[in-house]
């Protein structure tokens, strides 16, 4: 147990700021984001052997993905507008979206039809841009800890990131406008 508590420690250290503002993002309260990260951990706490999970932040994020929906089964259902946020530029954020889970076909409908758009735009991005976009929106890891990973310069991953949202916005307008009709 002494090994798993090192390794316990230092995920902790690693991943714990950037996995609470990933959970924060899609629940309502801080209360209930600490909840769901504390549910994470123990999950965690409780493998047999920590040293054997290949990707310990793919592993968290998953987990933390599972523990949210969970939730959101649980309670009760919400409307789509609880889920469609604008940022200040008035865009639509589709994150809360694809957590969402509701027992109206359409809405699965719509999840479905927005996850595979996504997946076959994400599919015609350049590896580098892809790579980017995935670990800054998905990972949740900053754009300097990409550059610093990759050995690039802040201002190239930035770029990249830029093509890769100008490329998604593009190809996901139509599912833009389903979705907000």
């Amino acid at each position: 147990m002494a090994r798993n508590e090192g390794g316990i420690t230092k995920a902790v250290a690693q991943y714990g700021r950037a996995l609470f503002g990933f959970i924060r993002s899609r629940v309502r309260t801080d209360a209930d984001a600490e909840d769901v990260l504390q549910d994470v951990w123990a999950q965690f706490a409780g493998q047999p052997e920590i040293e054997a999970i290949e990707q310990v932040s793919g592993w968290l994020y998953r987990v933390a993905r599972n523990k949210i929906i969970d939730r959101h089964r649980k309670g009760s259902t919400e409307a789509l507008e609880d889920f469609s946020v604008e940022n200040e530029d008035g865009e639509f954020n589709f994150g809360e979206l694809l957590l969402a889970v509701e027992d109206d076909p359409d809405m699965h409908m719509l999840r479905d039809l927005f996850w595979e758009e996504l997946e076959a735009a994400l599919a015609e991005l350049p590896e580098n841009q892809r790579l980017v976009f995935v670990q800054n929106e998905l990972e949740d890891k900053t754009l300097r800890e990409i550059a610093e990973e990759q050995g690039e310069n802040l201002k190239t991953i930035i770029s990249r990131k830029g093509y890769a949202v100008k490329h998604l916005r593009l190809r996901l307008e139509t599912v833009y406008h389903e979705l907000t009709r």
